[in-house]
């Protein structure tokens, strides 16, 4: 038998000489009623309890799923026809348990959404929802495997009532809810004994598919319900890291520019540094030119010289005067 990834020899249920017994269930757990923000505990406190309740019993669950398969594979090797009545009583118990406890954790998971809270309890409910939505799927996997196993023995019970059939008959035959057609062939049978037990089995085959088919859409409806609820958070969860992404980017953005400010800023403080430089170089420049032009110094000692010249001329004049 395949292992579809459950464990847990019997949560909910007993072994007790091949026969199994549903416990009873709890819905008193649910998260209204473990006093939320009262009664002794404060809203972390309630809010992590349900959470590990709702995880003991996505196990209980999946402890569930793992005793169907085992009693359908005891359905399909069942020969006896009073064991295979009470095994058909027992698996239809166990579906009905699985039925009431699937819609008791969809609805304290959607109990524990409706609460919201911070981010880190938003995660948590996140989590363990996607974990109910993969114990919906490998519910749904093992229905399917044994949908098909209850029709190809269906194929092989219609082979021995007619032994020529071609496949495509054996096949519309299986498929068909029409047993009158089955019937006929019973009577034109020379092997009367083998087809009466065969006839029978295909009536309780035919059952077992109808029930596994309402399973199978009653699944399919619950994995819808909480698939429109995954996308409502993960639409909440993209807004939210897309307005994230936003603010970073804004804030690399506002760095940017207050870096190509400053870089701004001390290029024109070393731009006004170049012209002071270069506008004092000029001045320096006409100074020296003008120096250079004038020679000032060279008229202070021609000026000197002429006074001195006049002087010696106006002495020279009075002596000769005398």
């Amino acid at each position: 038998m395949a292992n579809y990834g459950y464990s847990g020899a019997g949560q909910g249920y007993s072994s007790d000489g091949g026969r199994y017994e549903m416990s009873s269930f709890d819905p008193a757990r649910s998260y209204d009623q473990l006093s939320y923000g009262g009664g002794g505990k404060d809203d972390t406190t309630a809010f992590y309890d349900e959470v590990s309740s709702i995880q003991d019993e996505i196990r209980r669950f999946n402890a569930n799923v793992l005793k169907i398969s085992e009693m359908h594979t005891r359905s399909l090797n069942s020969i006896d026809d009073d064991a295979t009545r009470r095994t058909t009583a027992q698996l239809e118990g166990l579906i009905d348990d699985t039925r009431g406890l699937s819609g008791e954790l969809k609805r304290r998971i959607k109990d524990l959404e409706r609460r919201g809270g911070d981010q880190a309890k938003k995660q948590q409910t996140s989590f363990i929802k996607s974990k109910f939505m993969e114990s919906i799927q490998g519910y749904q996997q093992v229905e399917r495997e044994y949908r098909t196993k209850y029709k190809q023995r269906i194929e092989r019970q219609l082979k021995i009532v007619k032994p020529d059939a071609t496949q495509e008959e054996v096949k519309a035959m299986a498929e068909s809810d029409d047993v009158q057609v089955f019937q006929q062939e019973l009577l034109n049978s020379n092997r009367l004994g083998e087809s009466r037990a065969a006839y029978r089995e295909v009536q309780a085959r035919h059952a077992d598919i109808k029930k596994i088919e309402k399973t199978l859409i009653e699944l399919a409806q619950l994995f819808q319900e909480m698939s429109i609820q995954v996308e409502q958070q993960e639409e909440t969860i993209n807004v939210i890291q897309n307005n994230a992404i936003n603010i970073d980017h804004d804030v690399e953005q506002g760095f940017q520019h207050t870096v190509s400010a400053v870089q701004s800023a001390a290029g024109a403080r070393r731009k006004r540094w170049i012209c002071f430089g270069i506008t004092v170089a000029v001045i320096v420049v006409i100074i020296i030119i003008v120096l250079v032009q004038v020679h000032p110094w060279t008229l202070t000692t021609n000026n000197n010289n002429n006074n001195n010249n006049n002087a010696n001329t106006s002495t020279t004049a009075n002596g000769n005067g005398n």
